[in-house]
């Protein structure tokens, strides 16, 4: 015990900092001492375990539900295109989850009673942006039109009016979308008819016929067209020229028109030939 009337020592010395030579082995023997008295390294290993045990995989799809929603609301809730383009972008998407995104503005325009033009501009804008949406875009292109023939009429619409927008101001490459299109009759039936009726239609107001014949006729990208300017057979090439015919756009099918008289003035000399071969089968 210590009493009032006993000189104390008041330890000066500590009010004046000195360095530790030694202070790094100093702090790692006052932690050694310290984790021996308070045992810290087994609760640190505890806590570690029962973080471990509290991390829950989530197999109800809670977030992607979520990001829906959130998506849903900030479309719904926006003015026009501009607006909900800029709410979307403040939403803070995961690598892969830009497909969502894509699908859900496609959908929401495909359920409209009449094609709203805003959601071709939402679309065209986030194609501009970042080529990942473009993709994403040309993905749902392939997906809409292999079941085609389960949507309802305004639907099938709504979407060939969307890709047209997206096409006409070259948001999606001409040849990785139309490439998906073959042109026969045994390729088609009512419903995809339909839809690359109401798509080539929608290009031609767009650009106009002649612009859209400068597109099409593009030597570069003929390859990719050949599916729906098809020249494997007679048949599917008079098809084809029906076709655009009879929606009133056979100004694009000069090409093939000119490809397929050509063929036509080759086919006597053939026809001939094979008919004398017949007769001399015959005669044998």
């Amino acid at each position: 015990m210590k009493s009032l009337r006993d000189e104390l020592d008041p330890e000066i010395s500590l009010d004046i900092f000195k360095e530790d030579p030694r202070f790094l082995e100093n702090e790692r023997r006052y932690e050694d001492l310290k984790k021996s008295i308070l045992g810290e390294d087994e609760e640190d290993e505890s806590d570690e375990e029962d973080k471990k045990q509290m991390k829950i995989k989530d197999g109800t799809e809670t977030n992607l539900v979520n990001l829906r929603t959130t998506i849903y609301l900030t479309i719904k809730s926006s003015i026009d295109f501009k607006e909900a383009g800029q709410k979307l972008l403040k939403i803070k998407l995961k690598p892969g989850e830009e497909m969502v995104l894509c699908s859900m503005i496609l959908d929401y325009c495909s359920h409209q009673r009449i094609f709203n033009q805003d959601y071709g501009r939402l679309g065209e804008g986030f194609c501009m942006m970042n080529k990942v949406y473009q993709e994403n875009f040309v993905e749902c292109f392939v997906e809409q039109y292999s079941m085609i023939h389960h949507l309802e009429t305004i639907k099938l619409h709504n979407v060939a009016k969307f890709f047209a927008h997206l096409l006409a101001t070259d948001a999606l490459p001409w040849h990785h979308v139309l490439a998906n299109i073959r042109l026969t009759e045994e390729d088609t039936t009512s419903s995809s008819r339909i839809f690359i009726k109401t798509l080539f239609q929608e290009l031609s107001e767009h650009l106009g016929i002649r612009r859209l014949n400068e597109r099409l006729s593009d030597p570069t990208m003929q390859n990719s067209f050949e599916s729906i300017f098809p020249k494997d057979n007679p048949k599917n090439t008079r098809f084809s020229i029906n076709f655009f015919t009879a929606i009133g756009l056979g100004g694009i099918t000069e090409n093939l028109r000119r490809y397929l008289k050509n063929m036509q003035h080759k086919k006597p000399a053939y026809d001939s030939d094979s008919e004398a071969t017949t007769k001399k089968r015959r005669t044998r």
